[in-house]
């Protein structure tokens, strides 16, 4: 197992589990036998699911094949679920915030799909738990599209041992330490801005392989890293809010899926912002919301999320594992204006472009996952005391999946959260819609629906000021 797929392993706490949770909303609803079978066509092409997790403390964790290996443990039924005068949305929240919280058997393969056969409407609902050390959410949504009808499956073949460690490892061993001697050259030298070596490593190319045309270009390469170090370490912690504080060991989830991605486009391109700019503003806008509404002054106020980074090429996702960076995105929760929040984002997205800071995360989780369970929590806790929250923004199909011949109508899941964060937003892209997904901790925040609901309005803002701006007629 990579260092870092071993870190993500023994991230694991009472009060963060480290798993990806996802709900398929299947219309009509399917059985447990198509889904084994299914399962047993498909996902088990990936030798990952397979396998259990081995830790030695000489040489760390192992991928080992299960010899007991049962599809009847990891793919179960779920009893239908009792609606005692709740909505059926509700009723299902309950359930997933309770499997949130359960760990997964770890003398096992680290997964399980949850199968309600019926809803009681039709439809059916697959809840699916992957612990963290499996793969990435990227990485995931390739398992995703794989199982589905028509789905393309993984390559056949396996790497050698030796090669799987390196491929495994490479942005430690061929970046980070020759990083060291790169940026002992680069100070006192000037230039600070984008090289062809950062976007390389945004993209997931190795930086070490291309040709740098003269020792400037290196110099900007190592100056980067310097200053991004030294902002990391230096980073303030952001605003106290009810959000932030020492989870316990209960989750609750919520979600939503009020937005037309098409709209969003719509406002973004009007208001000279990206998708991802528009979508964020509006997480922002619905966070500081709540918290007025619960009293809390937030002007000025700004909290930060720890958002991940693709650090791997899109065609290799099939491989699994972690290939993640993160960035600290300063989300400005105390901006009331929709306009000058948006703007604000926007900003701070900009400001992250070329920035080192998620070579340098995936590299402390590297080191992490060599430590003793004690040293890593605490070394990772410096996450905790500078975020609010983890937020990830997943683009999904746009057309709706099919699986065993029926439509997956919603694709919902929730982000683990490190130490002691207590707060995971996910936006999932599908089917022309925008997906929420919020998991919190229930004694920061008991009721994260409020919050889901405050996205549409606040995006409402936006698409209005985009109207009553003045529109060019197309020529012709």
């Amino acid at each position: 197992m990579s260092k870092v797929d071993t870190a993500w392993l023994r991230m694991d706490t009472e009060a963060n589990l480290m798993m990806i949770v996802g709900v398929w909303s299947i219309r009509p609803g399917i059985t447990l036998a198509a889904l084994r079978e299914r399962v047993a066509e498909r996902l088990l092409k990936y030798p990952r699911f397979r396998q259990k997790v081995v830790e030695d403390s000489l040489v760390g964790a192992q991928w080992v094949a299960d010899r007991d290996f049962d599809i009847a443990r990891h793919v179960v039924a779920e009893a239908p679920l009792p609606l005692r005068g709740q909505g059926r949305d509700e009723v299902l929240r309950e359930r997933v915030g309770e499997l949130c919280s359960q760990p997964l058997d770890p003398a096992h393969p680290l997964w399980q799909f949850q199968l309600i056969e019926d809803m009681g409407d039709g439809s059916s609902a697959l809840i699916a738990r992957i612990h963290h050390c499996i793969a990435d959410g990227i990485a995931l949504i390739a398992v995703m599209l794989s199982i589905t009808d028509g789905g393309k499956a993984p390559p056949s073949r396996e790497p050698a041992p030796a090669e799987a460690h390196h491929d495994a490892d490479w942005l430690l061993d061929a970046f980070l330490r020759p990083m060291t001697n790169m940026t002992v050259k680069a100070i006192g030298l000037t230039g600070k801005g984008m090289s062809r070596g950062v976007d390389a490593v945004m993209s997931g190319t190795n930086p070490m392989t291309l040709p740098m045309d003269s020792s400037l270009e290196m110099a900007r390469l190592g100056y980067q890293a310097v200053s991004d170090v030294a902002a990391f370490a230096l980073m303030p912690d952001d605003s106290p809010t009810r959000l932030k504080g020492k989870p316990g060991a209960k989750k609750t989830v919520a979600w939503d899926d009020g937005l037309l991605l098409a709209e969003v486009k719509a406002v973004g391109k009007a208001l000279g912002a990206s998708i991802n700019d528009v979508l964020l503003a509006c997480a922002a806008g619905a966070i500081g919301r709540y918290l007025a509404d619960k009293g809390e002054d937030t002007a000025g106020k700004e909290i930060r999320a720890m958002v991940p980074v693709n650090l791997r090429p899109l065609e290799q996702a099939w491989q699994l594992g972690n290939r993640f960076g993160l960035v600290p995105l300063v989300l400005p929760i105390g901006i009331a204006n929709p306009v000058e929040r948006l703007f604000a984002v926007r900003a701070r997205m900009n400001e992250l472009k070329g920035s080192f800071q998620p070579v340098m995360a995936f590299g402390l989780l590297s080191v992490a996952g060599l430590l003793i369970k004690p040293v890593q929590h605490a070394m990772l806790n410096i996450f905790a005391k500078k975020a609010t929250a983890v937020m990830t923004n997943v683009p999904g199909p746009a057309q709706a999946l099919k699986f065993c011949g029926s439509t997956v109508e919603k694709l919902m899941f929730w982000v683990p959260q490190s130490g002691d964060i207590g707060l995971g937003l996910s936006i999932l892209t599908y089917a022309g819609r925008v997906q929420f997904g919020l998991i919190t901790d229930t004694g920061l925040c008991p009721d994260p629906e409020a919050i889901t609901a405050n996205f549409a309005p606040e995006f409402e803002k936006l698409l209005l000021l985009a109207l009553m701006m003045p529109w060019e007629r197309d020529a012709g």
